[in-house]
């Protein structure tokens, strides 16, 4: 699941995911006069309820919006049974933890995984 069409281009190109999309074209924004209502995120839900989806992946942006949209339909989708994934967020590849902020490094740091 993607805030916006370019978003589906993005991850296309890594090569990366085999799977279908569910595009919300925006994020929810109070301040922006943006409710989940504007958003497709119902017929996201009934994609889900139908029966077919293993795990929907929450990819949106790391913002305060993308935030906000991500928890509120993992909380939707919480009593379907469905596995709810984020994105993982952290450091880029060839970034300086000197010159990393706060934010980012706490992510990383929270989402680290075993070395194999």
């Amino acid at each position: 699941m993607v805030e916006e069409p370019l978003d589906v281009l993005a991850i296309e190109r890594t090569g990366g995911y085999r799977g279908r999309y569910h595009v919300l074209h925006g994020a929810i924004s109070p301040v922006n006069g943006v409710r989940p209502d504007d958003l497709r995120i119902a017929p996201l839900a009934e994609r889900v309820r139908r029966g077919g989806v293993s795990e929907v992946i929450l990819a949106t942006n790391p913002n305060l919006e993308g935030e906000a949209t991500a928890m509120y339909i993992a909380q939707l989708l919480q009593p379907v049974g469905v596995s709810v994934t984020r994105l993982a967020r952290g450091l880029p590849v060839g970034g300086d933890l000197e010159y990393t902020d706060e934010v980012t490094l706490t992510r990383a740091l929270e989402g680290r995984s075993a070395v194999s």
